[in-house]
């Protein structure tokens, strides 16, 4: 396994980058070269990413390739494209993005979400995205969601095996699976359920916490690794059954400071656990 979290350091250079990266003792990273980067420069970063040992976790595609908008779902459309080929170019583990929303909002709640008709029309559009791009390096995959598709390791399956597509894998955010005080407390089950049903599909996975409040009715707020419940022990032994170079990424929280924190306490409980990171 390798830990990875943005860097807070400008650069221009591929080496630079990647001192920044090991200065902080992560052996895994955020793609650092934007859509519409040359391929010089798109070589310049993968290179560099191999001279140092550092693997390239995920591209995000972050948009809304289901929006009812049919010019925004179209644009969306393009930037998973997009964000797919260059993560195949990279040589990242994989491209990543929320399935979307057919509500307002693109990562937020609508009754429209968790339907029978969405959840085929998630199928046809991830078929349409690894189709047009044929990658032969990475992956698509979808990040799990409280309130939309993926909601659950169950309906995760449903989708991979729906889409039918040998590029099409897992991304695992057990944090984003917490959506109820039952998944709450029992946090450790779903981590291992979801390891043993989709383990093998797994190409990167987001390391966070998450607390449930004590106010009517039900509270759950995202926090910095260690002041939740989850079970970052559990988490830690179960994804080590999987691939050496899975990464671990962190993300969410506010600034280089609080990046440090939450590293310092993964790594804390990789320790107890006798796990390399």
């Amino acid at each position: 396994m390798r830990l990875g979290a943005p860097i807070f350091v400008k650069y221009e250079d591929a080496e630079v980058w990647a001192a920044a990266v090991q200065a902080k003792g992560y052996r895994a990273a955020y793609c650092p070269v934007q859509l519409g980067a040359d391929s010089a420069t798109i070589q310049a970063y993968r290179a560099a990413a191999a001279t140092h040992d550092l693997i390239i976790a995920e591209v995000g595609a972050w948009s809304n390739p289901l929006s009812p908008d049919a010019a925004i779902r179209q644009a969306a459309l393009e930037k998973c494209k997009a964000s797919l080929a260059l993560a195949d170019q990279m040589g990242a583990r994989c491209c990543v993005n929320i399935v979307g929303s057919r509500g307002e909002k693109w990562d937020g709640p609508s009754p429209d979400d968790l339907t029978d008709a969405t959840f085929d029309l998630i199928v046809e559009t991830v078929r349409e995205i690894i189709d047009a791009v044929r990658p032969r390096q990475s992956y698509y995959t979808l990040e799990t969601m409280p309130w939309m598709y993926p909601d659950s390791v169950d309906s995760y399956l449903s989708l991979i095996e729906a889409i039918d597509r040998p590029r099409c894998a897992a991304h695992f955010d057990p944090v984003n699976l917490v959506n109820s005080p039952q998944r709450y407390f029992h946090n450790r089950d779903l981590i291992r359920d979801f390891v043993a049903k989709l383990g093998p599909y797994i190409r990167s996975c987001h390391v966070k916490d998450i607390a449930l409040g004590k106010n009517l009715t039900v509270h759950l707020d995202e926090v910095r690794p260690g002041l939740g419940g989850l079970d970052h022990a559990a988490l830690l032994r179960t994804v080590k059954t999987l691939d050496a170079d899975l990464p671990l990424m962190l993300e969410h929280l506010p600034n280089e400071s609080e990046y440090d924190l939450a590293a310092a306490h993964i790594r804390a409980v990789a320790q107890s656990e006798g796990i390399d990171l």
